[in-house]
């Protein structure tokens, strides 16, 4: 049974400003996720589900969608405010989406196998689809806990020149399996130092070489009934804080911590490229530019 892509792109990207995800990166106009379904569908994914908003469905179908009819079998989930259990309404004054555990949750009518969860707008590597792809193509055990995966990147390769970063740092034990994520809302390089500066006057030194989460995950669709679980009781804590987000690491980590899942730090050679801000852009341009001319990826990607 081959794995299945979930892109989450339902997200405007709020400091990088308008839709990003259509964005072109490539010598040939390609946007990041067209990088990102090329490697996927050479790593063995079959299938892609694009988590979009119902508001640009129509833009996002033509621009987007309409060009991996010949490569991969293409389908939509939609993730909406009011997709919320019963008993539950959006307080009148919520704009922002209820975060990444929701947006994977939104694909659950339209994902029955094996899947990998990802950023629309981030750039993650061919090596780390190669790696995510062997992960889901295992057999699966037939006992609790649930296995699934996570693609663990450098911290020093994910950084931004123009701003700090959010990112989830991960402890992982001797037989490489993720014990923890700590998020990390404000990382800086200041030239060769690292910090978390959340607290300015006490910032956090890092070495770069902490392994960190990029949202590269791979799940099992028992995960789907364990979102649902879960999700009135994230709602009772915290819908009425309206910038409030139900991340999924945080879900990740209850379940380790609860021995309900194990989840397997793959660590990737690929260098991870995002647009965080407009600023970002063009040096994913010139990165992919690199790549292009190294051989890794055709000129043209998709013809």
């Amino acid at each position: 049974m081959k794995p299945t892509l979930v892109i989450l792109a339902a997200g405007m990207g709020s400091r990088y400003g308008g839709l990003k995800q259509v964005d072109p990166v490539g010598p040939s106009g390609e946007t990041i996720m067209d990088y990102s379904i090329y490697d996927a569908e050479r790593a063995g994914f079959d299938r892609v589900v694009f988590v979009i908003r119902r508001d640009f469905e129509s833009v996002f179908k033509e621009l987007i969608g309409s060009k991996y009819k010949n490569l991969v079998e293409v389908d939509y989930a939609y993730q909406e405010m009011g997709d919320l259990p019963i008993g539950y309404s959006v307080p009148q004054d919520r704009t922002k989406p209820w975060g990444t555990a929701h947006a994977i949750y939104a694909a659950r009518h339209s994902v029955k196998t094996p899947f990998a969860a990802i950023n629309a707008d981030d750039f993650y590597g061919q090596d780390a689809f190669q790696q995510l792809g062997a992960f889901l193509s295992q057999e699966p055990v037939s006992q609790p806990p649930l296995r699934f995966g996570m693609v663990g990147y450098l911290l020093e390769q994910t950084l931004s020149e123009n701003g700090s970063v959010a990112r989830g740092v991960c402890s992982v034990d001797t037989e490489g399996c993720l014990t923890g994520v700590r998020e990390m809302t404000r990382l800086v390089q200041i030239e060769d130092r690292i910090e978390n500066r959340e607290d300015p006057e006490a910032p956090l030194l890092l070495t770069g070489q902490e392994r960190v989460s990029m949202n590269m995950w791979g799940f099992r669709p028992e995960l789907f009934s364990l979102l649902k679980d879960r999700f009135p009781a994230w709602l009772e804590k915290n819908v009425c804080d309206v910038k409030a987000e139900w991340y999924i690491p945080f879900v990740v980590d209850e379940l380790i911590k609860e021995g309900q899942a194990t989840v397997t730090v793959l660590p990737t050679a690929s260098r991870w490229f995002g647009i965080t801000y407009r600023e970002d852009k063009p040096k994913v341009v010139e990165a992919i530019s690199k790549l292009v001319e190294a051989g890794v990826y055709p000129e043209r990607l998709l013809g």
